[in-house]
């Protein structure tokens, strides 16, 4: 299992996730990984509103760092996202959580949330195993 550090380092070669948008690893643990990010106008679309990519990249990525930290190696299958509400905070998090770990696939489950406290999108992951961490 990664420590934090760990995971950071490991990550950072997430560039779109870790650069390019700017998201951070705060937390792990055994299935469970959140990440934040601090909205600037990079993360906006025309309408001034927050990208739904944004949200989508921060789930993905938190389910990245979670099915990945424990010593296998995933990769997602499928996603499935809903848009609940507009983010009105400065500060979006995702937080995944392992619904199922098999032998070969996992189910996640990941919640964006603002830092009003308002839940933003639900997102369901399926990944494949595969192999493992040398």
């Amino acid at each position: 299992m990664f420590t934090l550090e760990q995971a950071r380092e490991y990550f950072q070669n997430d560039r779109y996730a870790t650069s390019v948008t700017g998201i951070e690893i705060d937390e792990i643990g055994e299935g469970y990984a959140r990440v934040s990010c601090k909205l600037d106008e990079r993360h906006m679309n025309a309408r001034g509103a927050v990208m739904g990519g944004v949200m989508f990249t921060m789930a993905d990525f938190a389910f990245a760092v979670a099915s990945n930290s424990g010593g296998r190696e995933v990769v997602s299958m499928q996603n499935q996202i809903s848009y609940l509400s507009s983010p009105k905070g400065h500060t979006l998090y995702a937080a995944a959580n392992c619904i199922k770990s098999g032998r070969s696939t996992c189910l996640y489950e990941v919640v964006v949330t603002d830092d009003t406290g308002r839940m933003v999108a639900f997102t369901t992951v399926s990944g494949f195993v595969v192999g493992e961490r040398k």
